[in-house]
């Protein structure tokens, strides 16, 4: 039956180009096994003083990133890339890099340094009590 038969094909050409499109949705998958989300409570994140004036550090067990800008002075990040969400484990100096896709951000502001993220890290509310920082809502 002629009127069948495009109809056959495409289900065919569907079919066959199914495996491509699984492909490229796990080259662009998250990675990671981590939390996709930035703390939701506050949390304490242990002594202040591991940051040291000018530098960060990074929690990847909480999904944050504390920069110390100057002795009494503290920002910090969600460390979750505005990309595709993917929990960010690696930071130089002040530099975080995505590992899924490369984007980086300025751990001291947030502020992205390379595509593909256009968006700028979440930052978080943060406070030193106790000797200890603590970061989150509600900080």
């Amino acid at each position: 039956m002629p009127g069948t038969s495009p109809a056959r094909r495409t289900v065919l050409r569907a079919a066959a180009l199914a495996p491509a499109v699984g492909l490229g949705l796990t080259a662009c998958s998250s990675g990671g096994s981590g939390s996709r989300s930035a703390p939701t409570e506050p949390v304490d994140l242990g002594a202040a003083d591991e940051v040291p004036v000018g530098g960060s550090k990074l929690y990847t067990d909480e999904n944050v990133v504390v920069s110390r800008i100057a002795d009494d002075e503290y920002k910090a990040f969600s460390s979750i890339c505005t990309h595709a969400r993917c929990p960010i484990e690696k930071l130089q100096g002040t530099k975080l890099t995505c590992q899924c896709h490369g984007s980086q951000f300025d751990a001291r502001n947030g502020k992205v340094l390379r595509e593909p993220a256009v968006t700028p890290l979440e930052e978080l509310p943060v406070k030193v009590a106790g000797g200890k920082i603590v970061a989150g809502p509600g900080a």
